[in-house]
């Protein structure tokens, strides 16, 4: 039965470019068969804790002598690591927040590299799964632009779904998100609508042939 893992962190539950492509590709996904299932994580309505101490991110026959993490806490990180380990595809939504991504989204990244359980050499369960990363850039970052290199949300996605967990990630991006807000970027309204549109187009595709 394929499985999708559907993981939202945007902070806007109205207007959130990057919910609305994951939605598209969660229904598509959906609309393949009653047999495609999907589950949701919004990281952001119920947010995980973050690690009370370093050796958590350790798996628990590698950390210190006298090391100490609270059970709930380890049985919470087992649950976010079976919830990816079900999964036959993820969609991330990752909105760039401060040239990065969001801390709910960070948190989840810390749950799941952990060397020696799903990341790293010879520990990999993922790899060759499909993961979708849904950014979302209130600004635009052209190559050859001053700012071309300020989006240090989709590397750091790449690095850990990709390079760590050895999954395929595939990339579906929305520039210029607030062209309508900011009077800086106004010039940018229609570049911003028709990426929005294509990014979901590009979604509703990728669920539809992964």
């Amino acid at each position: 039965m394929p499985h999708l893992l559907h993981l939202d962190s945007s902070a806007d539950l109205a207007t959130s470019r990057s919910r609305a492509i994951t939605a598209a590709f969660a229904e598509a996904w959906r609309s393949r068969g009653d047999d495609f299932t999907v589950t949701h994580r919004d990281l952001h309505r119920d947010p995980l804790p973050h690690f009370t101490t370093n050796e958590q991110h350790w798996p628990a026959a590698d950390r210190l002598p006298g090391a100490q993490v609270p059970a709930e806490q380890d049985a919470l990180t087992a649950q976010i690591h079976a919830e990816l380990l079900a999964a036959d595809v993820v969609v991330v939504g990752a909105p760039l927040y401060n040239y990065t991504v969001p801390s709910t989204l960070k948190v989840w990244i810390d749950h799941v590299h952990i060397p020696g359980a799903l990341a790293g050499e010879g520990s990999q369960p993922l790899k060759g799964r499909h993961a979708v990363v849904v950014s979302s850039r209130g600004a635009t970052y052209d190559a050859g632009s001053p700012t071309e290199d300020w989006d240090h949300g989709v590397p750091v996605l790449r690095i850990v779904l990709g390079n760590s967990l050895g999954m395929q990630v595939h990339v579906v991006q929305t520039s210029a998100t607030l062209a309508d807000r900011l009077p800086d970027l106004a010039e940018l309204k229609d570049r911003g609508a028709a990426e929005f549109e294509a990014a979901k187009t590009a979604a509703r595709e990728l669920a539809r042939t992964l």
